[in-house]
């Protein structure tokens, strides 16, 4: 689960994570006369990491694996390089990408080793291979970023030269003497896995059709202007229909007042003012375009989108009813369904963020670094500045900042910090940013202890921790 700008400002809490040129990014911990603001700070995201880290380990003893496996993934042939606990020699070669050869060949392998446990690296969180794999539970798999194996290759073949046994081998060097510093993929419960993966193949529908919407209105564009401005949504089931049966404005208007006013009334538009609206431009309008050899073509295409549109509005409709009886079935979905402004949409979306694992997470931290909401702290010498995340999950990020956007409708004190983020000079994706670092700390405390947001309850925290929002949320009322 990509629409920031380099360009930035962060606000963490009471904190002000300020970025935009390198000279004047900061993270500066405001007071007042009240005394000292609940706020973050540089520091406590690192002293975060860091207790997370002594926390896992101290959980999570060190297991003693019985080899190392990596596995560079491709269309047909996995290359694979495997080097025993204790050993310095090292084995490679392919496997099948076949469902049957992966299997015979992770059975061989934990045959081989006795079912004891072994370290296993890829640079997919998920796939076929990735799917496969995770119903051995002797296989340990660790992800490595495509980003960290590039840099990799970078530094240890001045070539840049890339090959399939070379990269396994790389990966191999980091699972063997840097698992410290790679995730350990565990499986979430089969429920949440369900809405994890509805959730996110219904994003790339959505945005598939978003894609075909733009196709569409830039070929309406050229021969039939009036459609985008007659019509909001391009891609709305209405205008949809409206080209499948009159692709050009000549056709149109050869369709009688009556006709239209049918065929309005079946699409569910009733208000009979809007419907005259509507019918009245149809013949005052005049062709953009009389060249039919263009026209022709255009009409073709036009013919197609909207078939594609309709098929992928049927299939997200789909979607939406297989994840709300997803999320309806899941024991945590009380949680996620309390937020504000949350709703069928959002709240699938956030539980698929957070998941059902509460070892997962040892802080709120954590979840606001792994989002990308959090942003990366730099410094050279004297200097140090603060930069939007560009490596994280994108749909995880779009996920806790477009619910952010849609809270301050309903909520109060979110409506509160986000125009005082305003008024200190952020802009809007920012500001909402901003609010989304406060929000996750709000709901990790509410997925952490099981019990649903209560928006009077987190009011009364902030009056007692005299918070500047408690006084604004007041004069709003």
């Amino acid at each position: 689960m990509q629409i920031f700008s380099r360009g930035m400002r962060f606000v963490a809490t009471n904190t002000q994570i300020l970025s935009g040129s390198r000279h004047d990014s900061a993270i500066r911990i405001s007071n007042n006369k009240a005394g000292l603001r609940w706020s973050e700070s540089k520091q406590h995201i690192r002293n975060s990491r860091r207790e997370s880290r002594k926390l896992m380990s101290q959980n999570q003893p060190e297991i003693q694996y019985a080899a190392f496996l990596a596995i560079d993934w491709a269309e047909e042939k996995h290359a694979w390089s495997l080097q025993e606990a204790n050993s310095s020699t090292r084995e490679s070669g392919e496997v099948g990408h076949m469902p049957e050869a992966i299997e015979a060949w992770a059975a061989q392998m934990s045959q081989r080793f006795a079912g004891r446990p072994i370290a296993v690296a890829v640079e997919q969180t998920r796939g076929a291979l990735v799917f496969l794999l995770s119903k051995y539970e002797q296989l340990h798999i660790f992800r490595v970023p495509p980003a960290m194996t590039a840099n990799l290759r970078k530094a240890f073949y001045s070539s840049r030269a890339k090959t399939d046994p070379a990269d396994a081998d790389l990966l191999l060097d980091l699972v063997e003497r840097h698992r410290d510093k790679l995730r350990r993929l565990s499986p979430d419960t089969e429920a949440t896995r369900r809405i994890q993966n509805l959730v996110e193949e219904r994003r790339k529908l959505v945005d598939e059709k978003t894609a075909q919407s733009n196709r569409l209105e830039a070929h309406l564009k050229i021969y039939f202007p009036q459609i985008p401005h007659w019509f909001e949504d391009v891609d709305s089931p209405l205008v949809c229909a409206l080209l499948e049966r009159w692709p050009t404005l000549e056709a149109l208007q050869k369709a009688r007042p009556d006709t239209l006013r049918s065929f309005f009334r079946r699409h569910h538009c009733r208000k009979e003012e809007l419907i005259e609206s509507r019918i009245k431009p149809i013949g005052e309008a005049r062709p953009a375009l009389k060249d039919h050899a263009v026209v022709e073509a255009k009409v073709a295409v036009v013919k197609v989108l909207v078939q594609l549109i309709q098929v992928l509005h049927e299939g997200i409709e789909g979607l939406n009813q297989q994840i709300q009886e997803a999320a309806e079935a899941h024991p945590d979905f009380f949680i996620f369904e309390s937020l504000p402004r949350a709703g069928a949409t959002m709240a699938p979306r956030l539980l698929a963020a957070f998941g059902s694992q509460r070892e997962r997470y040892q802080n709120a931290a954590e979840v606001q670094i792994l989002s990308g909401i959090a942003p990366v702290t730099e410094s050279s010498g004297k200097s140090s500045w603060v930069h939007f995340r560009f490596a994280c999950p994108k749909f995880l990020r779009q996920s806790f900042h477009e619910w952010a956007a849609l809270s301050i409708t309903q909520s109060q004190w979110a409506r509160a910090y986000y125009e005082l983020q305003r008024r200190r000079g952020k802009k809007h994706h920012a500001a909402v940013r901003a609010l989304a670092f406060k929000w996750i700390r709000v709901i990790y405390r509410c997925w952490k202890e099981r019990v649903a947001y209560d928006e009077n309850v987190y009011l009364a925290a902030l009056a007692k921790h005299n918070s500047p929002l408690v006084a604004t949320t007041k004069a709003a009322l």
